[in-house]
């Protein structure tokens, strides 16, 4: 199979631009059972049984889109995908970290460029110095602030990085976050965990459930199109991810004992079978396509996905 059987039409219209009101009414095609069954996220707990582990990814969104008036006159931004420096397991968020970002228009800042914003024209809020070219328009860059509070400066001047088919202003930026997200550091959502609520999570617990929790940094790949002609010469981009071994015993014992790791998101099934191929944290370019032995995940609930996309090429696999 190749890219092109990963193809298909997708009309503007059939793109939700607003969220719903109740998260979890959205509607969820079951396919458990011998028959496809019409329901919404609301009927998941139903669905799950004792032994059953429910894992959710809870990275939350940084505001990581920054947009710069350029001394020429011009426009630039930037989209940070992730920090560079630092120990895998504990990256340096704060001023003065490397990164590696999108930055349009990337061809027309060499290496030492600087974007800076600030109300007052005399400080300098935020600094993004432009280093090496990575190619595709990704690039290192460093973040300064004068205070050193990096994060403080991104929630003042960065902006959510909504996906490029979602094209009206959210009104409530927690919207595009799940509402168990905990530490700021992706460029886009584990978009299946934004139907979740905490009633929904409480009544998969009381069905018999347990529900854990693992990391996986969003990053390109979620939302860049397959652009090869042969999926052998796709390279994934590499995604930070943290799986405390204390859950992977917990997925395991799951299995052993008759019951099944339900993902929820495939940046959740990233993660797993990432961390049972390579260790509870690092930096994977797993791409799971068509054969591949899941190690880990049994039950995957996800959204639909766009075309000639990875994440299509992993559910077929699934």
């Amino acid at each position: 199979m190749g890219p092109d059987d990963f193809d298909y039409d997708l009309p503007a219209e059939a793109i939700a631009q607003e969220p719903l009101d109740d998260r979890p009414s959205a509607r969820l095609l079951d396919t458990t059972g011998d028959q496809v069954a019409h329901r919404t996220v609301r009927d998941l707990p139903s669905l799950l049984g004792p032994g059953d582990v429910v894992v959710v990814n809870d990275t939350r969104v940084l505001l990581a889109r920054l947009r710069f008036r350029r001394s020429t006159g011009g426009t630039a931004e930037v989209l940070l995908l992730h920090p560079v420096d630092g120990q895998v397991e504990d990256p340096v968020l704060d001023s003065g970290a490397r990164w590696e970002a999108l930055v349009r228009p990337s061809r027309r800042l060499p290496p030492g460029s600087e974007l800076s914003i600030g109300s007052d024209p005399t400080v300098r809020d935020l600094v993004v110095e432009v280093g090496v070219d990575l190619g595709e328009g990704r690039r290192h860059v460093t973040l300064r602030t004068p205070d050193g509070d990096l994060l403080a400066a991104l929630e003042r001047h960065g902006e959510m990085p909504l996906p490029p088919y979602i094209e009206a202003d959210l009104v409530d930026p927690e919207r595009y976050q799940t509402v168990f997200s905990d530490r700021p550091a992706s460029a886009a959502a584990p978009t299946a965990g934004l139907h979740l609520t905490d009633d929904v999570l409480d009544r998969c617990r009381a069905a018999g459930a347990r529900v854990e929790r693992l990391e996986l940094v969003v990053g390109l790949d979620t939302f860049r199109p397959v652009t090869v002609a042969d999926l052998n010469d796709h390279r994934m981009h590499r995604e930070r991810y943290r799986v405390a071994p204390a859950v992977m015993e917990v997925c395991r014992e799951a299995r052993r004992d008759g019951g099944r790791v339900v993902a929820v998101g495939t940046t959740t099934v990233r993660a797993l079978e990432s961390a049972a191929r390579f260790g509870p944290y690092g930096l994977t370019d797993l791409f799971i396509r068509s054969p591949f032995d899941f190690a880990v995940v049994d039950v995957l609930m996800t959204n639909f996905h766009l075309p000639r996309s990875t994440l299509l090429v992993m559910l077929e696999a699934f």
